[in-house]
């Protein structure tokens, strides 16, 4: 076949391909039920939900009734940020998870969250220059795993978050646990 004749065929195939890779991206509200979820990995909802149903548990725990205490009245308690372990097999941004609690906690007014003290340093390089930080009087800690199954062509997917609060004598005052778990069905032909 010349070269002239097979030209045509291969741009239409081309323009064709395009065509159909081409998409028509449209903003979806968080919360909708229009958002993409994957039953293989941890979708940004996951992580809205785990840090809702947290900060609830610490909100009805701890902060409520009174139990959180501050080392420095009349200031609000002071709160670390500590590890949170991604023992998943999917590469996570554990502060999709661990910023929606900070803010939660944040708004309460009688919690903040330290920028001073970290695992990896101060998070704002600023504070560096200050002599006198006061310490946390917690801090938080955590770990996310996976746990995968199937049945036939159903597969599932739990992902646990586990997340403790530990006074600065060690002690843990409040721990939580939330599973959550999709399921969906395996294309029978797939790439």
């Amino acid at each position: 076949m010349k070269l002239s004749l097979l030209l045509p065929i291969v741009v239409s195939s081309a323009a064709l391909f395009l065509a159909g890779c081409a998409s028509n991206a449209t903003y979806v509200d968080q919360g909708s039920n229009k958002m993409i979820t994957t039953v293989g990995k941890i979708n940004i909802q996951d992580f809205e939900r785990a840090a809702d149903e947290m900060v609830k548990s610490i909100t009805d725990n701890l902060i409520s009734p009174g139990k959180l205490k501050s080392g420095a009245p009349p200031e609000p308690a002071l709160l670390a940020i500590s590890r949170i372990v991604n023992s998943t097999g999917q590469q996570l941004e554990t502060d999709l998870l661990v910023k929606k609690i900070r803010v939660a906690l944040n708004r309460t007014g009688l919690i903040q969250t330290s920028t001073a003290i970290g695992l990896d340093g101060p998070e704002d390089p600023l504070v560096k220059s200050q002599q006198h930080a006061r310490l946390p009087d917690y801090s938080l800690s955590g770990k996310i795993i996976e746990l995968k199954d199937n049945a036939g062509n159903v597969r599932q997917s739990s992902y646990v978050f586990q997340l403790t609060l530990s006074s600065k004598a060690g002690v843990g005052v409040w721990e939580e646990e939330r599973t959550i778990t999709k399921q969906g069905k395996r294309d029978a032909v797939g790439f």
